[in-house]
């Protein structure tokens, strides 16, 4: 049977639920996290992406782009709330949901369409729903497997949907520049391009044996997404055991002030993931590797989880002067969160 896969992926939700409670705000370039001085861009109305506002952004730099950028302090009980509520909408279509963030998530709606419906017509339903519980606007993606419906998410927003049918796939995919592909990043697009990989199309005219040897395990991936496959299915008991970021430095590290900025580059990538999840991760961990190879790791649990990326960034500093002195150059530092305490979502009565 062909899945009948949606993407429903909010439009600038942090900054567009500022605007909806805020009326002074609306049609304003608007930040949300971060302030003029000092932090990072947590998310941006579409006024500020006009300037080339993104999240993740510092904001000195964002401010730099737009001069009359509004930054708005985060308040993430409101969208937390407001994603229950979506979630409770979801419900409504079908029980196989997979919830990627606070914003976004894959809905299976294959054995759940009324007599006569279509998944793209379930999809407007779902979108028009939003709007009158909400006030919020949505963009959505269909098609028969989670990628293509994740990249039909974005070919029109805001506010828009698309559609990728089977027999679409691989015509759509060949057009496609590898850049766009979710799960390739810019190292990756440019390791893909020094090779000559530029679009679906290149990616699909090179083997499997050349794609393991050039990417390792990714190998099967690419191979399998230049042809439209992907076998995923969508998994609504779906919770993530941790998540981290590390990096290897060209330099090794030997002074307390240099591990401390190079920390501040790991906790700005962790905490645009952290905000953004369903789940509460309640354990970090600083991994450190030495320029000999030997590693050592420390953690520390807060109850209460990590409330702000100040907060996530004074527990990761703690755990870093627990290192110093340092008895040896450090070539390698990774943070991770773990042990993760679902929030509980109800349903319809029903615990998600």
């Amino acid at each position: 049977m062909t899945r009948k896969i949606i993407h429903i992926d909010m439009d600038a939700f942090f900054a567009s639920v500022e605007q909806r409670d805020n009326p002074e705000l609306r049609g304003k370039p608007i930040a949300v996290g971060g302030s003029a001085e000092r932090g990072v861009v947590a998310a941006a109305s579409y006024e500020a992406r006009i300037f080339g506002v993104r999240s993740a952004m510092p904001s000195v730099t964002a401010k730099r782009l737009c001069k009359d950028l509004i930054f708005v302090k985060s308040r993430f009980d409101a969208y937390k709330a407001v994603s229950q509520q979506i979630r409770q909408i979801f419900a409504e279509f079908t029980p196989l949901i997979e919830p990627l963030s606070l914003d976004e998530a894959y809905l299976d709606v294959t054995n759940y369409l009324p007599p006569g419906q279509t998944a793209y017509a379930t999809a407007k339903a779902i979108r028009r729903r939003i709007f009158e519980v909400t006030g919020l606007t949505a963009s959505a993606g269909v098609s028969y497997n989670k990628f293509f419906a994740k990249l039909a998410s974005d070919y029109r927003k805001p506010n828009g949907q698309f559609a990728v049918l089977p027999e679409q796939g691989e015509i759509f995919i060949e057009q496609l520049a590898v850049g766009k592909f979710h799960g390739i990043g810019p190292a990756t697009e440019k390791r893909m391009k020094d090779r000559g990989i530029h679009t679906g199309l290149d990616l699909k005219n090179k083997t499997l044996d050349y794609l393991l040897s050039e990417f390792g395990k990714a190998g099967t991936w690419y191979y399998n997404i230049a042809r439209g496959i992907d076998h995923r299915e969508v998994k609504s008991n779906r919770i993530r055991k941790s998540y981290g970021s590390e990096k290897t430095f060209s330099e090794d590290l030997t002074s307390e002030a240099e591990i401390i900025e190079k920390l501040a580059d790991l906790v700005e990538k962790m905490w645009k993931w952290y905000y953004s999840t369903p789940h509460q991760g309640t354990t970090l961990t600083l991994k450190a590797k030495y320029n000999d190879f030997n590693r050592i790791t420390r953690s520390r649990t807060i109850a209460g989880g990590f409330s702000s990326q100040e907060h996530l960034t004074d527990v990761a500093e703690q755990l870093a002067r627990t290192l110093l002195p340092l008895l040896k150059p450090v070539r390698l530092l990774g943070l991770s969160v773990s042990n993760f305490r679902a929030q509980e979502i109800v349903y319809q009565g029903e615990l998600f």
